[in-house]
């Protein structure tokens, strides 16, 4: 994925993809331990896995993704982190 695949970034996250030749897209992520204690790096994995269910219909298909979260993700509010997020997921493709 980091190797062949391409990249995205935003002010709070990093996107790598590329093209995975199935109808639907894939998602993985990644939460480095610097960002805090295993609370905190689960309430971000929580926070990013109910982003994506909530705006699967808007984000592209047929793409392996693996989301980095920046450590000011753990202190962001939902609404903008959510918006941000979707808006990096759907330059995906473009």
């Amino acid at each position: 994925m980091y190797r062949s695949g391409q990249r995205r970034s935003s002010r709070q996250f990093i996107v790598f993809f590329r093209a995975n030749g199935t109808p639907g897209s894939r998602f993985g992520m990644s939460v480095k331990k610097a960002l805090g204690g295993a609370v905190v790096r689960n309430r971000i994995r929580r926070r990013i896995r109910e982003i994506l269910r909530r705006n699967a219909s808007e984000i592209a298909s047929g793409w392996d993704m693996v989301i980095h979260p920046r450590s000011s993700v753990a202190r962001a509010k939902f609404a903008p982190l959510a918006a941000e997020l979707v808006g990096l997921l759907k330059s995906v493709g473009n």
